[in-house]
């Protein structure tokens, strides 16, 4: 029988986890993260999740789409999420998904025989991930003046009621997870000590992006 495990500090968190690399793929604290698992190794790492902790770090590789080698360099700090839903589909994908934990840094790459990775994860920076911050102050009105012509600009469709009532906190992360920054940039967002710092950080981006538009021209058509 399993035993059903509660994430409530750092100091529940296991020393060591397997991790996903993805490009342009974030993971925040107190977020959710749809995922389809497709690829052996990583059926073979949600497989031995479901059978221990349920935890999957995700955490992007340092190099580009056009840089990809089997084994890429890691960035320094990812986040944990817990596998809050699981299904199967007929042609032997996962459908799962992260809720995220707390940030961790690495500290090492663990030589395991799993067809998937493994690091020493130091959760200590980022304590305060699993803390409670949904009255954190953030410059609603600044950030969605600058959210309105991005999306337009990216022929983003969202439900703008949802995001004008969404916490602070969880609107800052939603956003920096949906928005299609370049890797960097997230990874940026993703390292902010704080979600003050981070919605600061969003607002920036978004606003400089904003300033690239040419006058003018009319919103992006959507990609097929």
């Amino acid at each position: 029988m399993r035993v059903r495990r509660r994430y409530l500090h750092i100091n529940d968190l296991p020393a060591v986890i397997p991790v996903f690399p993805l490009t342009n793929v974030l993971l925040l604290p107190r977020t959710r993260l749809p995922l389809n698992i497709f690829e052996p190794r990583y059926l073979a790492m949600v497989d031995a999740a479901m059978d221990s902790y349920r935890l999957i770090g995700m955490i992007q590789p340092k190099e580009t789409d056009g840089e990809k080698s089997a084994k890429p360099d890691l960035m320094a700090v990812g986040c944990v999420g817990r596998i809050v839903e699981y299904s199967e589909t007929e042609d032997g994908h996962y459908l799962i998904t992260l809720a995220g934990l707390a940030r961790f840094k690495v500290m090492g790459e663990r030589t395991a025989k799993t067809p998937y990775r493994e690091v020493a994860a130091d959760y200590a920076p980022f304590a305060a991930d699993m803390e409670s911050d949904d009255d954190l102050p953030v410059a609603r009105d600044r950030l969605l003046a600058a959210l309105k012509p991005y999306l337009a600009d990216h022929a983003m469709k969202t439900d703008w009621k949802s995001i004008e009532e969404a916490p602070p906190a969880s609107l800052v992360n939603a956003l920096s997870m949906i928005c299609p920054f370049d890797p960097k940039e997230k990874q940026a967002l993703l390292e902010a000590p704080s979600v003050k710092e981070r919605g600061e950080a969003l607002i920036a981006l978004l606003e400089i992006a904003n300033a690239a538009i040419p006058l003018g021209r009319g919103p992006k058509q959507p990609l097929h």
